[in-house]
């Protein structure tokens, strides 16, 4: 007869907030805008645990959740929802069927593919940009969302162009763009992309011929801008753009300086 040692009370009586499987690869699909987009996201899943357990039945947690992501799989991810976020309900209502918990989260980490245009000879070009999804079933039951997004721009110095005869150092800069909020709300990470990019000096592209590249050189030079600028102008554009909590970092990658600059704010 097997001893169930995970049912015993814990010698330290401290309830554990997340407890579950991380590190999980599988596919999954959505449909935005008559757009279908195919995802390979890692995943993590959570539940809470109570103080008075001393463990958990790890096989049967990891079955339950498995079993979970599996019909998610089969029949949740591979049908094609409207948004990752909703992927996310639905694997947490399949949780709540599966596991007993009072909290729950999960968290979907992938690349989001976006068609763009170069700015001179018009190519379609694709660029890849790193998005994460959470959704957190609290102890009251509601849901809430979290959506980040991580931009890849470029910058020009307006200090090194107002002091050298309009010359200036150019670096890559990255921003980051996070929103908090019910569930409900209206937020895709096609507009929070839209609204980090749109606030560097330029864009960066992968596909660039050289009419595009001159084209991306002087729209940096006619828009210099300091790494504080496209944290201000990121934070305004999302302020009025989406209601949450929002959180905007900014990292200049520095190309005349061995460190790099950054620039952070939060509502």
């Amino acid at each position: 007869m097997m001893v169930e040692t995970q049912e015993e009370v814990p010698e330290i009586r401290e309830p554990l907030e997340r407890v579950g499987i991380t590190n999980l690869r599988t596919v999954a699909k959505v449909r935005w805008k008559g757009k279908e987009y195919t995802f390979l996201p890692i995943i993590e899943v959570t539940i809470d645990l109570p103080a008075e357990k001393k463990g958990i039945h790890m096989s049967r947690l990891v079955e339950s959740i498995t079993e979970a992501m599996g019909e998610a799989v089969e029949e949740e991810v591979l049908r094609t929802h409207t948004s990752l976020e909703e992927l996310g309900r639905s694997v947490i209502e399949r949780l709540e069927e599966k596991h007993p918990h009072k909290r729950a989260e999960i968290w979907i980490k992938t690349h989001l593919i976006l068609p763009r245009t170069t700015p001179a000879s018009g190519r379609t070009t694709y660029e890849p940009y790193d998005v994460e999804v959470g959704v957190i079933k609290s102890e009251n039951g509601s849901l809430e969302k979290v959506l980040r997004v991580r931009v890849i721009g470029n910058t020009a110095c307006p200090h090194a162009m107002a002091n050298n005869n309009g010359k200036t150092h150019i670096q890559r800069a990255v921003g980051e763009l996070e929103i908090r909020a019910p569930f409900d709300e209206d937020i895709t990470l096609e507009d929070m992309v839209d609204t980090v990019e749109s606030s560097f000096s330029s864009p960066t592209y992968t596909l660039l011929k050289t009419p595009d590249e001159n084209a991306v050189v002087r729209k940096m030079f006619e828009n210099p801008k300091f790494v504080e600028d496209v944290a201000r102008e990121i934070f305004s554009r999302a302020k009025e753009r989406f209601r949450g909590k929002i959180h905007v970092r900014v990292i200049s990658n520095e190309s005349i300086h061995k460190h790099d600059v950054i620039a952070e704010t939060w509502s």
